[in-house]
């Protein structure tokens, strides 16, 4: 897909933290932008500030110079219209699968009822129908997450941020949970920045991959894949899939700590 528009522009965005050693730098300078719709990845050597960025885009935190914006409007705070899921699923354990996605609707007031159905539609759609009324301990990891990925859709927001959201998983949970978040993708045609350490994963999912540097954090590169949708897990045996792989692990050579 080629979007027109951009959901997400982000204009020279730096992060200094201060220490006892004096202060760090995080993120240098930097600048993309993500189309209405994209599925954009971020890869990068563990602490280059993948984490710190996306962060700054959910307005968890400031940036220290430039700016971030969504639809137009900068992003000074924590915001209703973008959705965040982290690697953790932060689910409540005294709530059931229903009253954990409906979670932000309670939160910002908004119409219990009207998304009461907008929530069991979500579930249904990522194959959780009948599980409602579970708690978050009769499920499997995979199953949490899912919770988690509807919870973060149920308010409709017009971006959605995934820090590493299925790295605590097992390799063929981990495979699945990618064919499902690439379905949901698909079906509810919402912006995505999804941080990764697996540049696999990366291109199995995204239009677009983004290739920071070890910190202080910097754009290396923008990759995009243009690997037809919808997108079987045998595409990753194929050589298109192979060369994207090894065009962004060759700029790791010298810097590693990425996946394979």
């Amino acid at each position: 897909m080629s979007p027109s528009i951009d959901a997400i522009t982000v204009s020279a965005i730096d992060k200094r933290y201060a220490s006892r050693h004096g202060p760090v730098n995080a993120l240098d300078a930097i600048t993309f932008s993500v189309g209405e719709g994209e599925f954009v990845a971020v890869v990068g050597p563990s602490g280059c500030g993948k984490s710190t960025l996306l962060k700054i885009l959910a307005g968890l935190l400031p940036a220290s110079g430039g700016d971030a914006r969504l639809r137009g409007t900068k992003i000074a705070g924590p915001r209703r219209d973008i959705g965040v899921v982290f690697q953790s699923p932060v689910l409540f354990p005294w709530r059931t699968v229903l009253d954990n996605v409906l979670l932000p609707v309670d939160v910002q007031g908004l119409d219990r009822a009207r998304h009461e159905r907008v929530a069991l539609d979500l579930i249904k759609l990522v194959g959780l129908g009948g599980f409602e009324h579970r708690y978050p301990w009769e499920l499997s990891g995979g199953m949490q997450q899912r919770v988690a990925i509807t919870r973060s859709l149920v308010h409709d927001p017009a971006m959605l941020l995934m820090d590493e959201p299925f790295g605590a998983l097992d390799a063929m949970t981990r495979e699945h949970m990618n064919l499902e978040l690439q379905r949901i993708w698909i079906e509810k045609k919402k912006t995505v920045l999804f941080i990764t350490h697996s540049i696999p994963e990366a291109v199995f999912l995204a239009d677009r991959v983004l290739v920071m540097t070890a910190r202080p954090g910097r754009l290396l590169d923008d990759v995009r894949v243009d690997l037809a949708r919808p997108r079987l897990l045998e595409v990753m045996n194929t050589p298109e899939f192979g060369r994207y792989v090894k065009e962004i692990r060759a700029q790791f050579n010298s810097i590693g700590g990425l996946d394979g």
